[in-house]
């Protein structure tokens, strides 16, 4: 599949600033919601008017980040609008345990950041300011999957490869809310320091 035809992620490929998706495998959307931190009294199924009622302006929040969850084949994701509690390791080691998880970070500067963890550990780390240099146990694990998007250590990072990364090494995607649909969110708590 090439770089500009991925229908997984799409959406993200509009004009939005910042966001943090955090992915887990095989884990139902209350239990992403408890692994990153989610403020156990704010953990209920909304749709977008009463998200919005609710949180207003403290939806884009960065230290107590308002995340939707939803279901996406074997992927449970959280999304984070304007926090990035999903690239801390300890969250994401908490996410990834007994499973995958995948984060995929986003700003204005631009830039991505992407993780791929699993049982605990973060195997592989990078992000696309300077060039490309894995970290991480496993540093070259996805490079079957990276290379023939551009991504290749040493190199300067393709910024339209990240998504493309995500949708073909581990068949991500989200669906877009459908007006009315509920879907699991709730606030997450600061990170400590």
């Amino acid at each position: 599949m090439s770089a500009d035809r991925s229908p997984g992620l799409d959406f993200l490929r509009a004009d939005i600033p910042i966001y943090t998706l955090t992915f887990a495998r095989q884990i139902p959307p209350q239990e992403l919601l408890a692994r990153m931190g989610a403020d156990p009294d704010s953990v209920a199924l909304r749709d977008e008017t009463s998200l919005h009622d609710e949180y207003g302006d403290t939806l884009l929040d960065a230290d107590e980040p308002v995340v939707t969850t939803g279901v996406d084949g074997a992927w449970t994701w959280a999304w984070e609008q304007g926090g990035m509690h999903g690239l801390d390791e300890r969250i994401l080691s908490a996410v990834s345990q007994g499973t995958e998880a995948v984060v995929l970070h986003y700003n204005e500067k631009p830039m991505y950041w992407f993780k791929y963890a699993a049982d605990g550990d973060i195997l592989v780390d990078f992000h696309t300011l300077g060039p490309l240099e894995p970290t991480g146990p496993a540093p070259a694990q996805l490079d079957e999957a990276m290379r023939p998007l551009g991504l290749v250590p040493g190199r300067p990072v393709p910024l339209d490869s990240v998504l493309p990364l995500a949708e073909n090494a581990f068949g991500l995607r989200v669906t877009p809310t459908r007006d009315g649909e509920e879907r699991w969110s709730a606030n997450l708590l600061p990170l400590s320091g």
